[in-house]
């Protein structure tokens, strides 16, 4: 049994945000480039962040830590024009953990049904 819940509107304002702090930093230009990187460093985050769709798959078996309990959560989304379909490790509290895999799709459409047709 799965559960499916959407999220709301993330779409790329997860990256326009990322890169107007990066720029009032460090000053126009260098805001894009970085922006890639923080990326790059933190995915994981970045696209649970960016999700505007979420379905429970079931709960994960290979944790290494018994006391912390993980769930996989299909997702899809928007970042940085691109949107997504992936398998996310997350916590109880919603907090996610790791990135079982990724996908990128030309629209909308093809990464909900990506999503829902995960396992």
């Amino acid at each position: 049994m799965s559960m499916y819940r959407s999220i709301g509107t993330a779409s790329d304002r997860v990256m326009e945000a990322l890169v107007a702090g990066l720029e009032l930093e460090f000053g126009r230009g260098a805001g894009e480039a970085l922006a890639h990187r923080f990326l790059e460093a933190e995915e994981t985050d970045f696209r649970w962040d960016a999700r505007v769709e979420e379905r429970w798959i079931g709960a994960y078996e290979g944790a290494d830590d018994e006391d912390l309990e993980l769930d996989r959560i299909a997702i899809c989304g928007r970042l940085d024009g691109k949107w997504f379909c992936a398998t996310m490790l997350v916590d109880g509290d919603g907090q996610a953990h790791g990135m079982m895999g990724c996908r990128q799709f030309r629209s909308l459409v093809r990464a909900r049904d990506a999503m829902l047709h995960a396992h």
